[in-house]
């Protein structure tokens, strides 16, 4: 018999335990670190509703979140030049700087990762990874966030 979930969930607290000093280094959560991620990567400053619809998140969840990042200075909110009535999001040097860390964060992560496989063994590694994720009704390239009910 395999315990494949129980290595699963230890390689999970792994990457988690070296993100999660990443971000405390910055001093983001893991959530505020997962947003500055996807802002980051916008080709235009998106505004809450984006991250709102992206993440699954409510909107009092997302405006304390961005309110928290700006006091922070890592992003600024400021009026859409042609709908005063949406807020754009900009990230601040200091965010750019925050997800280029966290970037190499990843990149040294997964090279530590890997770092006994042969080629083909890394190949098979993503390979067999991407497949049990799709396995089980996600995606590689787009996971889920969605936001725990209110209780």
């Amino acid at each position: 018999m395999t315990f494949n979930g129980h290595l699963v969930k230890i390689l999970h607290c792994c990457t988690e335990q070296a993100i999660t000093e990443a971000l405390e280094k910055m001093e983001l959560t893991a959530a505020q670190g997962r947003v500055m991620g996807y802002l980051s990567h916008c080709p235009e400053p998106p505004c809450p509703k984006d991250v709102e619809e992206d993440f699954h998140l409510s909107h009092p969840t997302v405006s304390g979140l961005l309110a928290r990042l700006e006091k922070k200075g890592f992003l600024e909110l400021y009026p859409d030049p042609d709908d005063h009535r949406c807020k754009r999001i900009r990230v601040l040097p200091k965010g750019m700087r925050s997800h280029e860390t966290m970037h190499r964060t990843i990149m040294d992560m997964e090279q530590r990762m890997v770092k006994d496989f042969t080629p083909e063994e890394e190949a098979a590694f993503h390979e067999l990874l991407t497949r049990a994720i799709t396995n089980m009704g996600g995606s590689w390239d787009r996971p889920a966030h969605k936001e725990e009910p209110s209780k």
